[in-house]
């Protein structure tokens, strides 16, 4: 059982470090000029990859409660006390999931700075000059009295 918890700790950290190659390449997409046609499919990869981030959580909880174990980090960490393999392959998974976290802040600053550009744009798009004091409709100068 403790083999089948190390895999699923390693399979882990391998999606959690593509998930950060992801984050590291929706950072350079934000920093472009149009970045749309960039971040569709890395959105897309995200959502995957938080699916099987799911999924294995959920398997890792299954083997953690197989073994007597409390589900989570509880577990998890009960069981890495007892196995070494399993601790510095849990410290990995922690260190990776840290750096993917610093990534996402990141990007979620590049974003937020992005939406507050674009509402500045918008909002000097949307101010409408004074109409110009031509002639109306009945072909008079408005303000002119009955000129």
């Amino acid at each position: 059982m403790k083999d089948a918890l190390l895999a699923t700790v390693i399979d882990e950290y391998a999606t959690i470090e593509e998930f950060a190659s992801v984050l590291v390449v929706e950072q350079k997409a934000l920093t472009q000029v149009d970045p749309a046609e960039m971040l569709r499919p890395i959105v897309e990869k995200k959502t995957e990859l938080v699916g099987k981030l799911a999924a294995l959580e959920k398997i890792r909880d299954t083997q953690l409660a197989e073994m007597g174990l409390p589900a989570g980090r509880g577990g998890i960490e009960l069981a890495a006390g007892r196995d070494p393999k399993l601790a510095a392959q849990w410290s990995l998974l922690r260190q990776s999931v840290e750096r993917a976290q610093q990534s996402n802040k990141i990007n979620g600053v590049l974003i937020q700075t992005r939406m507050e550009y674009n509402q500045r744009a918008l909002d000097v798009l949307q101010v409408r000059p004074p109409k110009p004091a031509l002639y109306g409709p009945d072909g008079r100068v408005p303000g002119f009295g009955g000129l």
